[in-house]
Formats: C-alpha cells, sequence, structure tokens
C-alpha cells in the first residue's frame, strides 16, 4: 500500500512536497511545488526506490544561500520531514 504524505517546507523557495511512500519505507515519487524545478526534479528521480532512513541521511544538513535562513535547503526540509516519518 502506498501514502501520500504532504509538507510544506520552512525558509526556502519550494512551497509543498508531496511524498508517496510504499509500506516498507521505500519512497516511491516525490513531486515539488516551487523551488528550483530542475534540481528538486533530479532530486525527486534520485530517490526514487531508496528508503527514507538512507534519503534523510543524505540530504541532512545541506544548506542553501537562497534560504531565509542560510542555514536550511531543500533538500534539508525533506530530510527533517522524512526523520519525522521513521
Amino acid at each position: 500500500m502506498t501514502r501520500e504524505y504532504r509538507f510544506q517546507p520552512q525558509n526556502v523557495c519550494s512551497r509543498e512536497m508531496i511524498l508517496k511512500v510504499n509500506d516498507d519505507h521505500t519512497i516511491e515519487s516525490l513531486e515539488v511545488i516551487g523551488g528550483c524545478h530542475g534540481n528538486l526534479q533530479g532530486i525527486a528521480q534520485l530517490i526514487k526506490g531508496r528508503k527514507i532512513e538512507e534519503v534523510a541521511s543524505l540530504l541532512k544538513g545541506i544548506a542553501c544561500r537562497g534560504s531565509r535562513t542560510k542555514v536550511t535547503s531543500c533538500p534539508d526540509q525533506l530530510a527533517q520531514f522524512l526523520s519525522s516519518l521513521e
């Protein structure tokens, strides 16, 4: 069974992340509204089929100069959200 989660990231350009996760904690898909479209499409393809824990550890702590706080990013926000699902 696949579950859909919606998340509103904070202090970054993207406005919403829509994540589909299988019961075995494997990411089926990610759609991001707003943000750097090409980069986020690339991230969505790279995380497809990977476990939540693996993706969270890979993306945690990435910073973006374009974020409001300069200490987070869309990937970091995704990692924080994924960690909350574990």
